[in-house]
């Protein structure tokens, strides 16, 4: 584990002019993923005033991108300590154990929830809950929506639900900018950009009695990832700038299967879910040789890392660009994942007939600020929850599934902290001086 502390000559503030409006709330949550939506709705359910600001459009964020499910133990025959050993196989040793049973056991009722608030999951025939299996799992607990497009109904669930609420003051595109704190050090709020709100170049603030961080991943900072434009690291620069303490933050999972889109391909790069490697699909070079039964005992259901870097050694001794997967003898493949054969379709691969060209793609921030149990990050009265967050439950290498999970659990968490511990509104100090520090945008591609 790497601890990265307050660095000598990091900005503590961008330059931004003084805020030229503002808007007051209990709680302000940056960012509204499944982790920032949870959170603004349990602390509504604990009377709380809630400010949602989020960079583009509620939507625009990771979770609608989520395809595979959210892993849960639903099925009798499975256990929460199986999925707890699941985890901790996957983050090669490096997980927190009181993270992870937290994850294991809260999990199911979290899911639940979700469920109670309106979100709507495959079943069967009897209205039973489906569940398949992605890597890393030894047993089918992973449930889905719409076949392959989960991440879809779990946003619209919650963002209808957040709407619906009076109590949530929800700010669309907003960029963050720096924390505002108080006389003791404590967060009173943030301020941000907001196009066309207030002053002519929009910078205002929110000043609030604790301020949640939910601003997602980093996958943006490479030239080739899953994650969508919005994806830029915000939230943990902000934290650092306000002296936080992040962590683990080299632990970047690679997701074995993008779609390749050629060599040139930069930016968000279509998921091609683990899903259908948990239906059958299996991956092969370009002899057509499986070449994963002889790496792992669960073949193409490996842990990510194992499967993405066996894919690269196939790509490197072949000198080529990408492997294939091989979904042809999936039954009703159209129809249990129609989100991805229609992507693949979009680019001339039909799944249904064709071999399927993936390759790996930067995916999920396993480490990030660093937090405790209840989401406290070492700044008093900020919180991060989910990708931004680091609470040790993912370790090196996060398990299939589990960080949509992770966000309804530790958001409840937060829930609880905010409805324990929220001190009295106290004005924000005045802001220090801007520091000089922040690198040359022309020096990204030297980087990735």
């Amino acid at each position: 584990m790497t601890t990265l502390a307050p660095v000598v000559g990091l900005p503590t503030r961008l330059a931004a002019p003084a805020p030229g409006w503002e808007l007051a709330a209990d709680v302000c949550v940056v960012g509204s993923g499944v982790a920032g939506l949870c959170v603004a709705l349990h602390a509504r359910a604990a009377g709380l005033s809630v400010a949602v600001v989020t960079k583009v459009r509620v939507d625009d964020g990771s979770t609608r991108w989520a395809q595979g499910g959210i892993a849960a133990v639903l099925d009798p025959a499975d256990t929460p300590e199986a999925h707890a050993r699941d985890t901790e196989v996957a983050g090669v040793g490096l997980c927190e154990p009181e993270a992870v049973a937290a994850l294991v056991t809260e999990g199911p009722g979290r899911l639940r929830q979700l469920i109670e608030w309106g979100a709507a999951f495959d079943r069967d025939a009897a209205g039973r809950l489906l569940l398949t299996r992605e890597g890393g799992h030894s047993a089918d607990r992973i449930v889905h929506a719409g076949g392959d497009a989960t991440g879809w109904e779990v946003q619209r669930a919650l963002q209808d639900a957040v709407r619906a609420d009076p109590g949530v003051t929800l700010v669309e595109h907003a960029m963050v900018l720096d924390l505002l704190t108080d006389a003791t050090g404590r967060a009173a709020g943030v301020t941000l950009h907001v196009l066309g709100e207030g002053t002519e170049d929009g910078v205002g603030a929110v000043r609030a009695r604790a301020v949640v961080l939910a601003t997602g991943g980093m996958g943006q900072v490479y030239a080739a990832t899953t994650n969508p434009s919005v994806s830029t690291g915000d939230g943990v620069a902000l934290g650092l700038r306000a002296g936080a303490v992040a962590t683990d933050l080299e632990f970047v999972q690679f997701h074995p299967t993008s779609l390749y889109l050629g060599p040139g391909a930069r930016g968000q790069q279509p998921l091609v879910s683990e899903a259908l490697r948990g239906e059958g699909a299996v991956l092969r070079d370009g002899a057509g040789e499986r070449f994963m039964t002889g790496v792992h005992p669960l073949a193409e259901l490996a842990p990510r890392d194992v499967v993405a870097k066996a894919i690269t050694r196939v790509q490197l001794r072949d000198g080529v660009g990408h492997v294939w997967l091989d979904a042809r003898g999936i039954p009703g493949l159209a129809g249990r994942f129609p989100t991805i054969v229609a992507r693949c379709r979009q680019e001339g691969v039909d799944p249904v007939t064709d071999l399927v060209p993936v390759t790996p793609a930067a995916h999920y921030a396993s480490g990030g600020l660093a937090t405790d149990l209840a989401g406290r990050t070492t700044v008093p009265g900020l919180y991060a929850c989910g990708e931004v967050a680091c609470t040790g439950v993912h370790g090196a290498n996060r398990l299939a599934s589990n960080s949509l999970l992770e966000g309804l659990v530790f958001a409840a968490r937060i829930g609880d902290a905010l409805a324990r511990d929220l001190p009295q509104a106290a004005p924000a100090r005045e802001a220090a001086p801007a520091t000089a520090g922040l690198l040359d945008p022309a020096g990204r591609r030297a980087v990735t």
